[in-house]
């Protein structure tokens, strides 16, 4: 081998493993693919029960009537060949209100089975023995129907459909006897 050989490759050695150590960045890992977030969209039912007033007995209205804190009642949704697809119950609140999301809830394609055509909110249970009798405000022995109101309760990764109930109400088992109106 040539003397003047040796060294010449000692260089090309010494200069080939300065650039590799120098310049030498490992390649990035390929993108990962974030995919968003799936957003859950639940349908929720909210409303209200009252205890009527007796001298408000045999009508719909709630003048005088006093929020129940407590009462039990039921959202029941029936499919479009009427079976129940749907049942769920809900207490209210110490202001006599009452939220409750549908979870569990399956829409089909077909247009009746929809919370407002295929549920309807009825009465179940009253906290107080002297006004546990159901009412018949907004049909609420046959089902109250759903309505909606352009509400909707939106978070990063939820947003809820709120539709409205009602609103219901017991009235009283007894009610003192009244004079007939005079004219």
């Amino acid at each position: 081998m040539d003397s003047r050989a040796l060294p010449f490759s000692v260089l090309v050695i010494l200069i080939a493993t300065s650039v590799l150590a120098n310049a030498y960045t490992p390649s990035p890992p390929p993108p990962t693919t974030a995919y968003p977030a799936v957003k859950t969209v639940e349908a929720a039912v909210e409303g209200m029960v009252y205890c009527q007033s007796c001298d408000k007995f045999g009508s719909w209205s709630l003048a005088g009537a006093e929020a129940l804190a407590g009462a039990k009642i039921s959202i029941i949704c029936k499919n479009h060949r009427q079976q129940v697809s749907f049942y769920k119950v809900f207490k209210t609140d110490s202001y006599g209100h009452f939220y409750g999301e549908l979870k569990g809830f399956k829409m089909t394609p077909h247009y009746l089975d929809h919370p407002l055509h295929s549920c309807r909110a009825k009465l179940v249970s009253s906290p107080r023995e002297d006004c546990n009798l159901f009412s018949n405000i907004n049909n609420a022995l046959d089902g109250a129907p759903l309505r909606y109101e352009e509400k909707r309760l939106k978070w990063t990764n939820y947003e809820a459909v709120i539709y409205a109930a009602g609103p219901l109400a017991f009235r009283p088992d007894h009610c003192p006897a009244t004079a007939p109106p005079t004219y």
